[in-house]
């Protein structure tokens, strides 16, 4: 018998003054059997930091042919897509042909293991972006995941606070790779 995906409830609040974006979300996140609590804040976080109209997951871990999170516009072009973790070059580059701008979070202790081997395939490009969550701040908000949870990010002069209804706060560090 195969596992089920446990579902996740998050009511999450942005403020992001650096976008002016100030809005609620409720959202339902199903994680997958083989996704940690890690990866499933991280999903939320990516959300947050890019969130707007149209923004939504994808299969991501349970869909090989589909993003952690995409926007796609109504003629069914994809605008954004977004990976988590350490996606090989060939999901890149099939990334990079079907959306107009392709950006990867990956949020290990030692980033450059996974991207030094492979950036020399990418040096052309120019729709792709390569950005590492500290594995502390990766860490801190994996402590803050539960099914029914209440979050803030607050956004503020390039500064990221993940806030969670306990009292728990993060200061979330992001290096841009490439």
């Amino acid at each position: 018998m195969a596992l089920k995906a446990t579902i996740y409830k998050a009511e999450l609040e942005i403020v992001d003054m650096d976008r002016h974006v100030y809005e609620t979300r409720k959202l339902t996140l199903a994680r997958h059997p083989s996704e940690t609590d890690e990866r499933l804040m991280i999903r939320l976080l990516v959300f947050a930091l890019h969130a707007c109209e149209g923004l939504e997951f994808g299969g991501g871990v349970s869909d090989s042919g589909e993003p952690d999170l995409w926007l796609r516009h109504p003629g069914g072009e994809t605008g954004l897509w977004i990976e988590l973790g350490h996606p090989d070059a060939k999901v890149l580059s099939k990334a990079l042909g079907r959306a107009r701008k392709v950006i990867c979070y990956t949020y290990s202790a030692l980033p450059e293991r996974w991207w030094n081997p492979i950036k020399s395939d990418f040096a052309r490009t120019t729709n792709l972006e390569i950005r590492s969550i500290s594995a502390v701040s990766a860490a801190a908000l994996a402590d803050m995941a539960s099914t029914n949870m209440k979050v803030q990010c607050q956004i503020q002069d390039g500064e990221i606070w993940f806030h969670d209804s306990e009292g728990g706060e993060v200061k979330v560090e992001i290096e841009r790779l490439f």
